[in-house]
């Protein structure tokens, strides 16, 4: 049996691996995505999921925040923003008022609102979080104010499909919102009634468990920490293969008439 000697690559000239890009959706497992560094951040590492050179009309970012890392100083950049820590500990500053946020916690900061982002000092493990970004789209109507909150606070809705459940993160029809970001959850066996083909673009980011998910009529494996990007329009079906239950944080742009 051959061995691996360190500083050496392993036998074999072709990388492997599951990630997929194409113009109608993109598969992107962890293991693929290379770090960046990004302006006004310290002790961070940006892996950028999804951004307008790939076709998306919004940025889907996972940072890796060390320990008293952060934002170098507030983030004003005329956007909207949505937060939601996977792990760790985080300080976030909206204005002038700091919300201390554990694993699943979330937050949606408004275009023209500044925020920070701190790593607390006390966790040695660093903190992971995702970071969804966009222009607003703003309508007769205010817009919508900061908004922090948790996972384990919101209900679970089980109106549609048995064996599946939402939690409507931001809320579900107030048109004041131009997207959404939802939590989908999945019980063994469970799959879409249909597939779907709608002009809802997706970021979709695993949290846990195992799907076979259909894109544009190719079929995927993924799991924890796979991230998916799929175009308006893209036909799409997805089977809850694992042995316990999947879920995945679903961004989708709503609330909005066609732009021409």
């Amino acid at each position: 049996m051959a061995t691996h000697q360190p500083g050496r690559l392993p036998a074999g000239i072709f990388g492997h691996n599951r990630a997929v890009v194409t113009a109608q959706y993109a598969v992107m497992p962890a293991e693929g995505v290379l770090a960046s560094r990004l302006p006004n951040f310290a002790g961070t590492t940006a892996r950028i999921l999804t951004a307008p050179p790939m076709g998306a009309r919004f940025a889907q970012i996972l940072l890796e925040i060390d320990s008293g890392g952060g934002t170098v100083s507030p983030i004003d950049d005329g956007l909207e923003h949505f937060v939601y820590l996977l792990e760790g500990a985080l300080e976030l500053g909206i204005d002038d008022t700091v919300h201390h946020l554990a694993p699943h916690g979330y937050a949606y900061v408004p275009a023209g609102h500044a925020f920070h982002l701190r790593a607390n000092g006390d966790v040695d493990a660093g903190t992971r979080l995702l970071w969804i970004k966009r222009p607003y789209e703003p309508i007769d109507l205010p817009a919508p104010p900061p908004l922090v909150d948790r996972r384990d606070d919101v209900e679970r809705s089980t109106s549609h499909t048995e064996g599946r459940y939402w939690q409507y993160l931001l809320g579900s029809g107030d048109l004041a919102f131009d997207f959404e970001v939802n939590i989908l959850g999945f019980q063994p066996g469970v799959y879409f009634p249909y597939v779907e083909t709608h002009v809802m673009e997706h970021g979709l980011y695993m949290l846990e468990g195992q799907l076979l998910y259909e894109l544009a009529g190719d079929q995927h494996e993924v799991w924890e920490t796979d991230f998916i990007w799929m175009a308006p329009y893209c036909p799409q079906f997805c089977f809850c293969t694992g042995w316990g239950e999947a879920a995945y944080l679903l961004y989708k742009d709503v609330n909005r008439d066609i732009r021409f």
